[in-house]
């Protein structure tokens, strides 16, 4: 059986199988998820290897929390349940015991 080819061609470049353009949409969504990943590696690096203040600190977990909000509207309840309690927790443990 061919691919599936969007009818219309609206949306799709010419030639472009549906599955090729789901293809294109899992690699952007992965990309951003890496990105912002990364992000929420380097605050946790600032948090534990720099005398960085919390008031900067919380800046950027605002900054996070605005680029998560940007990427993945949907997914914002699941990134209060983890990103803000792993950021307090680090802090505790690297910054209040030392």
């Amino acid at each position: 059986m061919p691919p599936v080819v969007n009818p219309s061609g609206m949306g799709y470049d010419k030639g472009m199988t549906v599955m090729e353009t789901r293809a294109v949409q899992i690699e952007r969504e992965s990309r951003n998820l890496n990105a912002f990943q990364h992000r929420a590696d380097v605050i946790s690096h600032l948090i534990v290897n720099t005398e960085l203040p919390w008031v900067d600190i919380a800046i950027a977990i605002d900054q996070l929390r605005e680029e998560g909000r940007r990427l993945f509207p949907q997914k914002m309840e699941l990134f209060e349940l983890i990103y803000p309690r792993r950021f307090e927790r680090l802090w505790q443990q690297w910054r209040e015991a030392a």
